[in-house]
C-alpha cells in the first residue's frame, strides 16, 4: 500500500464498536497509547477489522494542533 500521507503509525486493533452507520476503531501503538478512528461500518466490513488485527492508523492532515 502506497499513501502520500507521512504519519502512517503501526498497531494492534483493541476494539471495534459498530454503532447504526459509524464504528469506532481503536488502535494500540504501543503499550498504554491508543488512537481512535471513526469509520463507517461497511469499511469494517471491507476491510474484515476485528480485535488482534495487524493495522496501520493513517493520518492525513493540515493541522495539528497542541495544548498544554
Amino acid at each position: 500500500m502506497k499513501l502520500s500521507a507521512r504519519n502512517v503509525l503501526p498497531g494492534k486493533v483493541i476494539s471495534v464498536a459498530k454503532g447504526a452507520t459509524t464504528a469506532h476503531v481503536k488502535v494500540e501503538l504501543a503499550p498504554g497509547l491508543t488512537v481512535f478512528s471513526a469509520i463507517t461500518n461497511e469499511a469494517v466490513e471491507e476491510l474484515g477489522l476485528a480485535v488482534g488485527d495487524s493495522v496501520s492508523a493513517v493520518i492525513k492532515s493540515s493541522d495539528v494542533m497542541i495544548g498544554k
